[in-house]
């Protein structure tokens, strides 16, 4: 297949180079367009006010793999390989393998998870991936499922459009428990700022928090609660993959809505 694979963390990142390089020596035709830097939780931002600069990386990753590293965002880095870099669309859009978890909530911040939307917002099946650690560094057991994933999507496709955000558990291959399909849950922070003072004396405030996993979603939100969430699965180490598209109508919204009035004359 022709994968194009993007990141947030870098084109010196090791997730990305270890699901490149696993992709490529499994036959693929590989493209990677990703930001010259770390990029992490710049969401869905797209640089529209300055020029947008992209060079042929060498030397990083599998001889086959053509690369290039790009100064904006992971959406800018697929966007402009889609209508600019590529001689014709890909067949999927990969981004990661991120370092640390994308669930629940905190998508909405991903940039990993952003140049995945980009790709399927270009019509165009994407997947991102992300190690549920962000210290470990054995990036094997996802790319390796990556790959399987990969190789089931060029028989059996994607049945329609949409992004698969998959969460990886930091633990070997064979303490992976399995794989389950799962409903984004909630996973967001208590925002602390510790505010502090610069040798100069000027104050500035440095974002800290503290995870909260236990927070239960919303009902109302017409998903069959039968369906696990990503945060609980994936502690059990278990793989989740939670089918996400960008159309965020809240379609319960709509129904209680429906009886406002407005009277404009």
């Amino acid at each position: 297949m022709k994968l194009l694979i993007s990141n947030d963390d870098g084109i010196s990142a090791l997730g990305i180079r270890t699901l490149a390089n696993a992709l490529a020596e499994a036959g693929h035709d590989v493209t990677v367009v990703c930001p010259d830097r770390e990029r992490s939780a710049t969401g869905h931002g797209l640089t529209l006010h300055q020029p947008i600069r992209a060079e042929i990386v060498e030397s990083i990753f599998h001889p086959s793999i053509k690369a290039w590293a790009c100064d904006g965002t992971p959406s800018d880095c697929v966007k402009l390989a889609i209508w600019a870099l590529l001689d014709s669309p890909p067949d999927l859009v990969l981004s990661g393998i991120n370092q640390g978890a994308n669930l629940g909530t905190e998508i909405l911040y991903s940039g990993t998870v952003s140049a995945a939307m980009e790709g399927m917002i270009e019509g165009i099946p994407s997947i991102a991936f992300s190690l549920t650690s962000h210290i470990s560094k054995d990036f094997q057991p996802a790319a390796k499922f990556a790959t399987i994933l990969v190789e089931q999507l060029a028989t059996k496709p994607i049945p329609d459009l949409m992004l698969l955000n998959v969460n990886i558990p930091a633990v070997s291959w064979e303490e992976i428990a399995g794989v389950k399909f799962t409903r984004q849950g909630v996973r967001r922070y208590v925002d602390v700022f510790d505010q502090r003072t610069d040798p100069r004396g000027k104050t500035y405030y440095w974002l800290t928090g503290e995870v909260l996993e236990e927070v239960e979603p919303p009902e109302g939100l017409n998903l069959p609660e039968y369906v696990p969430i990503d945060v609980h699965v994936v502690r059990d180490k278990y793989i989740s993959i939670t089918p996400l598209q960008y159309n965020l109508t809240y379609a319960t919204g709509l129904d209680k809505l429906s009886t406002w009035n407005f009277p404009l004359s």
